[in-house]
């Protein structure tokens, strides 16, 4: 208790500094200490921002590859005739998106990337080619679909509201 307090003492007895004296002080030739200096080079900042912005492009590119996956294996089970389950894949294509587009809004300036531009040149191509095979998918499900209604309006109907042309096969 007593350790506590004497510490709580020294904290609060301990005077404010103000920063800006501080380092135009130690910016004085007779300073011994540059405590509170800038780096006037500026290379430690830019290689600072260098590495924040590379871990940016790393998590964009993350991003993109993972959604890129989940396009090209829905592709792959669709050409393959392999059993899809079509939910599964649409909720893990619309995570993966609304995560990219969070990313690509709050990182703007990465779409000048050339590594990230690229990435997403490809997922494009392979969105494409998805929706290519799902659309072909698509019409094959609505032809399969037409020809069963068809048969079963045939198989219900006894002719008696039918035209006696369409009866005679005119």
């Amino acid at each position: 208790m007593q350790a506590q307090e004497g510490a709580t003492a020294l904290v609060m007895e301990q005077p404010v500094v103000d920063t800006e004296a501080m380092t135009i002080a130690a910016a004085s030739p007779d300073a011994l200490l540059p405590v509170l200096l800038p780096n006037v080079s500026g290379e430690a900042v830019i290689e600072g921002a260098d590495a924040v912005r590379s871990d940016e492009v790393r998590g964009l590119l993350a991003a993109i590859r993972r959604l890129e996956n989940i396009v090209e294996e829905e592709t792959v089970a669709l050409t393959t005739g392999k059993k899809i389950d079509f939910d599964d894949f649409s909720a893990r294509k619309s995570r993966s998106m609304l995560e990219f587009v969070r990313l690509m809004r709050a990182r703007m300036h990465l779409g000048s990337e050339v590594e990230v531009t690229e990435e997403i040149q490809r997922l494009r191509e392979k969105l494409e080619r998805n929706r290519s095979v799902l659309e072909m998918h698509y019409d094959a499900v609505r032809e399969v679909a037409s020809i069963i209604v068809k048969a079963i309006k045939e198989a219900e109907s006894d002719g008696t509201y039918t035209g006696r042309t369409a009866q005679d096969g005119k």
